[in-house]
């Protein structure tokens, strides 16, 4: 399958990611060339799960270090970058936010001055969150709301919107921002999150623990589309109405830990009760999280494709097979 990526050099930061590898598998099916920074080995990754690592160029180094990027830019002549690369677990910036100011501040002010110096990039996209705007009792976020993180992760996503967008509006850089809510698919190994963690209990034929009452609001939007927001921001990043902007993407349809939970087990074709621990949220942790994606209907006609239960039953599917895989490896 080639598209209008065929022959574009493409830097992808974080490829080693779930997004980051889904957004590359789709980047190499459409011809692009793409090449990836990798700081550490990952061998569960989607990336080197699906062998997509031996489809690109990969350069392992830190996205703090200006000259490693500096050089990957001139090297392979790249025109457009998409910044995924950085610490996305909150409990682990609660326990440790210098590295995760380190990879997500620092890191993207790196990537983003080199791209500035550079005469070969034509376009950005940085991946922001839904968490830059913090905690918010006007929901749904819309992106005229302050952003107010207050916790490191959700502080480090907040800073690096602003500087992204101050590339733009002071040196013309042509950067757009996404912020995703929350993102499922084949290829999560974090299983502190809620989908994953089901997911993988329901395999292993343990009862799914939901550590709060069940209340907290969330939306959550299929890998597929989330690739797709990606590729439509870099598509129309260079129209007036895009360049500098920050776009919300998600289904506007926030669930509840208890109903996507049931939706999972449902998903998977069994019939039981979750164990709800009712626990209070841990610090770090917005209770409530959901927003307005009407910008990037109106400005990108962007839509979400993929409806929750039949994302789960893929993502379900993924897992199924990758657990099996683990056996046999193990």
């Amino acid at each position: 399958m080639m598209g209008e990526w065929q022959g574009k050099s493409v830097l992808v930061t974080g490829c080693t990611g779930m997004i980051g590898s889904w957004l590359t598998e789709r980047l190499v099916e459409e011809g692009a060339g793409i090449v990836g920074i990798v700081r550490d080995h990952v061998p569960k990754s989607y990336l080197f799960l699906k062998g997509i690592h031996k489809k690109i160029n990969l350069t392992f180094g830190d996205i703090t270090d200006f000259h490693l990027i500096n050089r990957v830019l001139a090297e392979y002549e790249v025109d457009t970058v998409f910044h995924l690369a950085a610490q996305t677990i909150v409990t682990i910036a609660n326990r440790s936010p210098m590295s995760t100011f380190e990879t997500n501040i620092r890191g993207t002010w790196t990537l983003l001055e080199a791209c500035r110096l550079s005469p070969t990039v034509e376009r950005v996209v940085v991946a922001s969150s839904d968490k830059a705007y913090g905690q918010r009792e006007d929901l749904p976020y819309i992106e005229e709301h302050p952003l107010e993180g207050r916790h490191p992760y959700d502080v480090s996503k907040s800073c690096t919107d602003l500087i992204a967008r101050s590339f733009y509006h002071t040196y013309g850089l042509p950067v757009a921002v996404s912020r995703l809510a929350n993102v499922f698919g084949g290829g999560d190994l974090n299983f502190n999150r809620i989908i994953p963690g089901t997911i993988q209990s329901l395999l292993q034929n343990r009862t799914p623990v939901i550590r709060s009452d069940g209340t907290p609001l969330r939306e959550y939007i299929y890998v597929r589309d989330a690739v797709e927001a990606y590729l439509v921001l870099a598509r129309n990043v260079h129209r007036q109405e895009v360049a500098g902007q920050a776009f919300n993407f998600g289904p506007h349809r926030p669930y509840s830990v208890l109903e996507i939970v049931e939706a999972v087990v449902k998903a998977a074709g069994l019939s039981l009760k979750p164990d709800i621990r009712g626990k209070s949220f841990f610090n770090g942790e917005i209770p409530h999280q959901y927003s307005d994606s009407s910008k990037a209907r109106s400005r990108l006609e962007w839509y979400p494709q993929w409806e929750l239960p039949e994302g789960l039953v893929e993502t379900i599917a993924w897992y199924r097979d990758f657990f099996e895989r683990m056996k046999v490896v193990g």
